[in-house]
C-alpha cells in the first residue's frame, strides 16, 4: 500500500514515510551489532539508519563500516570524541543532518522487531509524537541473543526467551498480543505516553522548533524534558507502547550519578513551571539565556 505524505514542501509518494532512525551508542560493539542486524530485517524499507557514537573507540567504526558494506538501507555514523557523557550534543548534531523529515530516536541497546519502523510510519501524524514500549531483558537472556537468533526472530518468542533467562509475565505480554489487543491496551494503560529515547519518534521540525535536546543535562530525563517541551510547544502525545516493541538488553550504567540525576530533575522543573519551549542550550545556543531559563 502506498501513502502520500506532504511535509516540509515536500510530496512523498513513496511506500510509507520516509524515515531517519538515530541509534545511540557508546563502546558497545557487541550489542550494537545486534541492533543495527534488527534493522536489516525490518518489513519496510523507506528508512536511514544514523548511528549516533558519543565518542567510541575505533572498533565500533570498523563494527559498522563491515554493515554498511552490505545493508539493505543508507547507514550512517556520525562521532565526536570523547569528552565525558555529552550525547544530547551529539543528537542534536544528527537531528540537524537528517535525510527525512521524520525522526525516530532509539538506543544501541534495544533490537527493534521486525514491524518497528513500519509501526512509527503507520502511525505517524502531524501534530503528534510517539511513545514506544520495551520488552526488558535480563542479562543472560542480553547476552544469549545471536545474530541468527535475529534473523530468525526466536528472540521475540516468550516461550524462546523463558529458556534463556527470565521473562516477566508483563514483558511476554508485550511480544503476545496481536493488533486489536494491542491497539486497546495502549489506549487503557495507566503508562503516560513520554518521550523516551528508547523508542520515539517525532516530525523533524517540532523537534527544531524546541532547539533539540538540552545539552546540559546528562543520563536520567533528558528524553521526557524534550517531550515535555514538545508539549508545550502544542504537540499532543500518540500511545504506540503495545504496537512497537523493541527488546532492551540488559547493561551496568555508570555514568549514572545523583548529581546529574538531581541537576536534571531542576531542570525538567522549571520547563514544566514555566512552560519552556525552546532551550537557550540546545541546538544553537542562544544569547537570552536568562530569560529563557
Amino acid at each position: 500500500m502506498k501513502y502520500v505524505y506532504l511535509c516540509s514542501a515536500k510530496l512523498y509518494t513513496m511506500s510509507g514515510l520516509p524515515i531517519s532512525v538515530i541509534v545511540s551508542t557508546y563502546n558497545s560493539e557487541d550489542y550494537l551489532s545486534k541492533v543495527l542486524e534488527s534493522y536489516k530485517h525490518q518489513d519496510y524499507d523507506n528508512f536511514e539508519v544514523i548511528v549516533a557514537d558519543d565518542g567510541s573507540k575505533e572498533t565500533t567504526k570498523q563494527l559498522i563500516e563491515k554493515f554498511a558494506a552490505d545493508y539493505p538501507v543508507n547507514l550512517r555514523h556520525i562521532w565526536h570524541e570523547d569528552k565525558g557523557y555529552r550525547r544530547q550534543e551529539l543528537l542534536n548534531k544528527c537531528i540537524v543532518q537528517t535525510e527525512y523529515d521524520y525522526i525516530l530516536m532509539t538506543d544501541g541497546d534495544c533490537i527493534a522487531r521486525p514491524d518497528f519502523v513500519s509501526t512509527h510510519a503507520k502511525y505517524a501524524e502531524k501534530g503528534f509524537f510517539l511513545s514506544g514500549g520495551y520488552c526488558k531483558l535480563d542479562k543472560p537472556t542480553s547476552d544469549a541473543i545471536a545474530l541468527s537468533d535475529i534473523e530468525n526472530q526466536n528472540c521475540f518468542k516468550p516461550k524462546w526467551l523463558k529458556k534463556q533467562g527470565v521473562l516477566g509475565k508483563k514483558q511476554q505480554l508485550k511480544l503476545s498480543v496481536g493488533d486489536k489487543l494491542a491497539n486497546f491496551l495502549d489506549v487503557v494503560t495507566p503508562t503516560g505516553a513520554t518521550f523516551n529515547n528508547c523508542n520515539s519518534s517525532a516530525w523533524k521540525s517540532d523537534l527544531i522548533a524546541i532547539n533539540g535536546y538540552d545539552e546540559r543535562m546528562q543520563y536520567g530525563g533528558p528524553d521526557r524534558e524534550l517531550g515535555e517541551r514538545l508539549v508545550n510547544l502544542g504537540i499532543k502525545t500518540k500511545q504506540i507502547r503495545y504496537k512497537a516493541i523493541c527488546l532492551h538488553l540488559d547493561h551496568p550504567r555508570g555514568y549514572k550519578t545523583k548529581e546529574s540525576l538531581d541537576r536534571n530533575l531542576a531542570i525538567r522543573r522549571n520547563t514544566k513551571y514555566n512552560k519552556v519551549i525552546k532551550t537557550p542550550y540546545g541546538i544553537e545556543k542562544l544569547e537570552d539565556t536568562e530569560k529563557n531559563n
